[in-house]
């Protein structure tokens, strides 16, 4: 980011963990399940981008419509949120906004850079409050600002349990925006099981697909964790076969494969069973719900929820 022109900037990343600190060194923030996406304008022109720098001004066309009143040479970093009629946030109705009328917001939780002023080096305490400040009270709907919780962990994690959200987020009151960075200064924990993983295959069914095969990348190496055939609405599978039909491949891309016997889980892919496969490049990514991991690093119960546009296959690991 040049001094005093706003530009895009790689986000700053959170760092999965199983259980997450407290004291009060720490700020908490609910986990939204949305698209990362930073708002800038610049000379004038409103811009929104994802994560990996991907133009969502016109997808989003009254998000941006909204950002058209940030002050000028400013950046802000927030998340596009859809909501399912239970009031949770719902990655499933965000994904196929522009076929319903859903509204979505953007929620955003901190500032990058005001008025030509680059302010990744303040502290997180000092920029939110400019942000609300100096920014968010020139904003309307659908832009909203993403509230510290005040409340103790373990009541946070009680709630967000108990209303079915996807999780935490905790940050470090003093801690400087560093781009592109998973330092630990921002971690995130899942309350109620869910993550990316990549589509490597599927078995065939009588008019597309029957069930997806999925994992994640130890390194270079894709590792299967999963299939399953949930989630699927008739047409979420004609436009996800539609999406398979450039991406077919003769060799399995899965490094783990084939195991052996069934064990008492039954999702194990035997080579037997992997006769009905088909082998996909591994560039889709897609949200998936499980009940829980198996001793043999396998899902239980999964549940496709929709594709991620956001998120680079190479880049999705195992977050628990």
């Amino acid at each position: 980011m040049n001094k005093g022109k706003a530009a895009f900037v790689e986000p700053m990343l959170c760092l999965a963990v199983t259980k997450l600190p407290g004291g009060q060194e720490w700020q908490y923030e609910l986990k939204l399940d949305g698209y990362r996406a930073l708002g800038i304008k610049s000379s004038g022109k409103v811009q929104l981008r994802s994560r990996n720098n991907k133009d969502f001004a016109l997808r989003y066309q009254a998000i941006a419509r909204a950002l058209d009143r940030l002050p000028n040479e400013t950046v802000i970093d927030g998340e596009v949120v859809a909501f399912d009629e239970s009031g949770r946030p719902s990655f499933n109705r965000l994904q196929n906004y522009g076929s319903s009328t859903v509204p979505i917001f953007y929620y955003v939780f901190d500032l990058l850079m005001y008025s030509g002023r680059d302010v990744r080096s303040e502290p997180l305490e000092v920029r939110r409050q400019m942000m609300e400040a100096q920014v968010l009270s020139k904003l309307d709907e659908p832009i909203r600002y993403s509230p510290a919780l005040e409340s103790s962990l373990a009541d946070l994690v009680r709630s967000v349990r108990e209303q079915k959200f996807e999780g935490l987020i905790a940050k470090r009151r003093d801690s400087r925006y560093e781009s592109g960075d998973r330092s630990g200064a921002w971690l995130k924990m899942r309350v109620n099981q869910g993550q990316e993983f990549v589509i490597g295959g599927y078995t065939p069914g009588p008019r597309n697909f029957d069930a997806l095969i999925f994992g994640y990348y130890e390194g270079d190496k894709l590792t299967y964790v999963g299939r399953t055939r949930n989630g699927f609405t008739p047409a979420v599978r004609e436009q996800l076969f539609k999406r398979f039909r450039e991406l077919h491949i003769s060799q399995c891309p899965f490094a783990n494969l084939p195991e052996g016997k069934s064990g008492r889980w039954g999702v194990e892919l035997t080579a037997a069973k992997m006769k009905e496969c088909r082998w996909l490049t591994p560039r889709l990514v897609g949200q998936f719900e499980y009940a829980d991991w198996t001793p043999d690093n396998h899902l239980r119960h999964s549940r496709f929820v929709a594709l991620r546009e956001d998120k680079p296959a190479r880049e999705v690991h195992r977050e628990i």
